[in-house]
């Protein structure tokens, strides 16, 4: 039986799938990415630009699909899947790397010393209880002490001694003093700076103390060595003007009232239950001169209108 014809014909069938170009094709299998370093056949772009981007974009996938079925393979419900390589393309950032942090007090004492930090389990074992239980939080083992069924007292201890609280007091003291820790390691890492940024920046944060008052901070107790600020005024309307600026004016506080009955109108009446600022209605109504004399005026009112019916 002659089968040179069969492989011939599949021969032939292979060779259509073989890309050989004069540069072979620069593979990344783990970026599933084919780079072709060939110089564009200029005749080809010119003639049809179609085609020949066709054409490239088929040697590329072909390349890169007989590359995939080489590698070492997986079987899944969903077929065999192949492992990809680690990626040999480098790309760049697409941010700056991270400064380091600066170290704590401790990680520094613990680097002078040369001691090695051991990571604490998250668990530990409990005697009574034969299980292993939290370290922290919810059932913890460092809440063992205030949840037991029996304390001892001491013999000099006041007659509202509460063993419960004095550990939970304790507890409490040990957190707030970490979280105190963790806050100074904080201040300190943000002013790792250099000393006259430190000093630029307090003096910024005093400036804008200062200037936080009315007065722009002209009647504040000074600090010894304190330098003036420079260019910080308040800013006074004059009292003359001219006749349009006044006009101006004038028209933009009648609008601002306008707005504002709008708004009352919008709004409608007080609604039942609402509080009402008794201080403040009767210093609106006597205009300011209490409610003594608000009281008095209407005592007045009140016989001036008796003797005028008489």
């Amino acid at each position: 039986m002659d089968v040179s014809k069969i492989l011939a014909s599949h021969n032939a069938k292979l060779d259509s799938i073989k890309v050989e170009k004069e540069t072979p094709l620069d593979v990344d299998a783990g970026f599933l990415t084919v780079t072709d370093p060939n110089p564009i056949d200029e005749e080809s772009y010119n003639s049809n630009l179609e085609e020949h981007l066709q054409n490239l974009a088929r040697d590329g996938v072909q390349t890169l699909l007989a590359s995939l079925f080489s590698l070492p393979t997986l079987s899944s419900p969903d077929g065999p899947l192949a492992q990809l390589p680690a990626p040999k393309t480098p790309l760049p950032r697409a941010k700056p790397l991270p400064k380091p942090k600066p170290l704590t007090k401790w990680e520094q004492f613990a680097k002078a010393k040369g001691i090695q930090k051991k990571k604490r389990d998250k668990k530990v074992w409990d005697e009574e209880r034969q299980e292993w239980v939290n370290r922290w939080g919810k059932d913890g083992k460092n809440k063992q002490v205030e949840e037991q069924w029996i304390h001892e007292v001491p013999a000099n201890a006041d007659v509202d001694y509460d063993p419960r609280k004095v550990a939970r007091d304790e507890r409490k003291a040990r957190t707030a003093k970490n979280e105190k820790q963790r806050s100074a390691n904080v201040a300190r890492a943000q002013s790792s700076g250099s000393r006259e940024e430190r000093k630029q920046d307090i003096e910024r944060t005093l400036a804008s103390s200062r200037i936080s008052t009315a007065s722009m901070g002209k009647f504040d107790k000074k600090l010894e060595g304190e330098k003036k600020l420079r260019g910080v005024k308040r800013k006074f309307q004059p009292n003359e003007t001219s006749v349009d600026e006044e006009t101006k004016a004038s028209l933009a506080l009648l609008s601002k009232m306008e707005s504002d009955s709008k708004k009352m109108r919008r709004d409608g009446p007080v609604p039942e239950g609402s509080v009402l600022n008794v201080r403040k209605a009767v210093r609106f109504a006597s205009k300011g001169q209490g409610g003594v004399a608000l009281g008095r005026q209407a005592a007045g009112s009140k016989g001036k209108k008796v003797g005028k019916r008489k």
